[in-house]
């Protein structure tokens, strides 16, 4: 009787044992999904709660992030893409790939949002960045940078959305001067690298004096290895804001899942991981305070923002100064 019971019960019991859990698959860019970035922690809290498989998908840089949802297009595994920035949200919007998100959350950003199908995750102001120990004079301006014989490594803006800001930064400050601008720099740069990943590694290997990257990028020095000698160049020209967002694909059908996971985005739980994994400010302030490292301001009346049906226009000008002086 006792092994025709548990006979029965294996029976029963076996086809929910088998069942898979449902597999929720999040696009984002490399640096997010590292072991030390914000991915691995994120991915165990959400799951800890849904029942679910999250699984990252690196896909390169932000911008090559676009690239490969419009190459995919309906055909795409994603259900959700995250780490789009407000720079390419006007042609991330044209492919038709995303869907309203129908959420409707209060965020703490410099601006006001309003945007029901890209919600921010983080944000932060594009900088350069310098080894305080060895180039003891950091530069105040974009004019003190070109004129000086400082080493540089940059992202290439097709692929990588920090190179991205920096050739709209440049376009949006000097306007038509943007080619004498670029034409100078041209001598400082020391290779252009495909995404933020490889410029940063770079220049902490010591191949350059100087990296694109973000104000908050010291505090990771600071906070993660004591290292207090990283500083971010503030210039007298203003900064730059970039703001990094999340979206349903139109093709999911998970959509439940997918808007259950865009809210748990911007929860207390996973804002407080964001800061010291990613490397940002927040969209929607945790409860505990920033690290104090984090406390590098960029007077209100400095900060740049775009808007994003502003940016492709913009951004075809500034690709074209860019790409004639990198030739130069």
């Amino acid at each position: 009787m006792k092994i025709l019971f548990a006979i029965l019960l294996f029976t029963f019991i076996s086809p929910l044992l088998a069942e898979e859990k449902t597999s929720l698959i999040v696009y984002t860019y490399d640096s997010f999904n590292t072991e030390w970035g914000p991915g691995p922690k994120i991915e165990k809290a959400f799951e800890e709660g849904c029942n679910c498989d999250l699984k990252f998908v690196s896909a390169g840089d932000g911008a090559a992030l676009l690239a490969k949802i419009r190459l995919e297009g309906e055909k795409t595994k994603a259900d959700v893409v995250l780490g789009l920035d407000s720079n390419v949200l006007e042609e991330a919007r044209k492919t038709k790939l995303f869907l309203p998100n129908g959420l409707n959350i209060e965020l703490d950003l410099p601006i006001q949002w309003k945007d029901d199908t890209f919600l921010p995750f983080d944000w932060g102001f594009f900088a350069f960045i310098f080894d305080g120990s060895k180039t003891k004079k950091i530069p105040q301006s974009f004019k003190e940078l070109v004129d000086s014989d400082i080493r540089l490594v940059i992202q290439d803006p097709r692929s990588s959305t920090p190179g991205l800001g920096l050739i709209l930064w440049i376009q949006k400050v000097f306007g038509s001067d943007s080619k004498a601008v670029w034409e100078k720099m041209s001598d400082n740069i020391v290779t252009v690298t495909p995404g933020w990943s490889e410029a940063y590694g770079l220049f902490l290997e010591g191949e350059a004096d100087g990296v694109l990257s973000y104000t908050t990028s010291p505090a990771y020095h600071i906070i993660a290895e004591k290292d207090f000698s990283k500083k971010a160049a503030i210039f007298k020209e203003g900064h730059l804001m970039q703001i990094e967002v999340a979206a349903i694909t139109a093709k999911t059908s998970k959509r439940k899942l997918a808007k259950s996971f865009m809210t748990f985005l911007i929860s207390d739980t996973a804002q407080s991981i964001i800061p010291t994994t990613n490397w940002m400010y927040p969209a929607k302030n945790p409860k505990l305070a920033l690290p104090e490292a984090f406390d590098i301001k960029v007077a209100k009346d400095k900060a740049i923002y775009l808007q994003p049906k502003s940016v492709p226009d913009l951004t075809s000008k500034a690709l074209q100064v860019w790409k004639l002086a990198i030739r130069k």
